[in-house]
């Protein structure tokens, strides 16, 4: 079991059911039930999806009499969203590049084209 944020974070996020309860909450809390209703599977295997989103930080279960209405934690997604900056940055860097070499091309006649593809 990862010990680090990120890595719980992303071992949460790994799994396409957590995703999309996930994005049901970013709409809203959800209760338990609600949470459970797309998905063709038990309460209790919806509840251990909720506790590792839980246990990642993703999400928070409040009390509500018998409800137990869970929240989404957006702040969690920060240390993902920063780890992700440096290769966001990287490609972006990489399409300027592509780009000015496409431009380049453009400027080119047909036959220096085919040379600079040979190369």
């Amino acid at each position: 079991m990862p010990s680090d944020r990120l890595s719980l974070t992303f071992s949460a996020l790994a799994d396409p059911t957590r995703r999309a309860i996930l994005a049901r909450l970013a709409r809203g809390e959800a209760t338990v039930t609600e949470l459970a209703k797309p998905f063709d599977m038990s309460g209790p295997a919806v509840s251990k999806h909720l506790k590792v989103l839980e246990n990642a930080g993703l999400i928070t279960r409040g009390r509500d009499a018998q409800w137990r209405p869970c929240k989404l934690e957006p702040a969690a997604l920060k240390n993902v969203d920063e780890w992700l900056e440096h290769y966001r940055a990287l490609w972006e860097q990489r399409f300027d590049r592509l780009g000015e070499y496409l431009r380049g091309l453009q400027g080119k006649k047909p036959n220096e084209k085919m040379r600079a593809r040979k190369k």
